[in-house]
């Protein structure tokens, strides 16, 4: 096996907010269950973005989740390219599924999904959701857990 240092080059180390999604650098490490199919969840309940228009911004919960192969995402990584989407203007459709192909470019996984559940804009809430192919038979899928928006009452 590798050394994670060779692939977590932010990992341990202090590292500046990127300034936009394209500058972040997302990093992998060996993932030392590759022979085996099981399910890695992230959930980043306080991602924003700005909408490309106004300007004004925009907030959603993302559920990422993916089986992976030889890769698994470092999470600091992660963290900061998703934080670096705050000053990023684009669309919810833009964001979820840039993200997810961002990854499945990167990781080439056996299988990733990515759940945008946005709060409303302009009084309706726009979900986005993508995935690379076919789940896999063999992994347990929970639901993601995020409730579809409901307002007040």
């Amino acid at each position: 096996m590798t050394n994670i240092e060779d692939h977590a080059k932010q990992l341990g180390r202090q590292t500046p907010m990127p300034d936009s999604p394209e500058a972040a650098q997302l990093d992998r490490v060996p993932n030392p269950h590759a022979d085996t199919d099981y399910l890695a969840r992230f959930t980043a309940p306080e991602f924003t973005s700005l909408c490309p228009v106004t300007g004004q911004p925009d907030f959603a919960t993302l559920v990422i989740d993916y089986v992976p192969d030889r890769w698994l995402v470092e999470s600091k990584s992660l963290k900061l390219y998703l934080g670096a989407f705050r000053n990023h203007g684009a669309f919810h459709e833009d964001c979820t599924v840039g993200i997810g192909r961002r990854l499945v470019a990167l990781l080439e996984p056996r299988w990733l999904r990515i759940g945008g559940y946005w709060y409303p804009r302009g009084g309706i809430p726009i979900d986005v959701f993508w995935q690379s192919g076919p789940p896999i038979q063999s992994v347990w899928l929970p639901e993601q857990g995020v409730a579809p928006y409901r307002g007040r009452g």
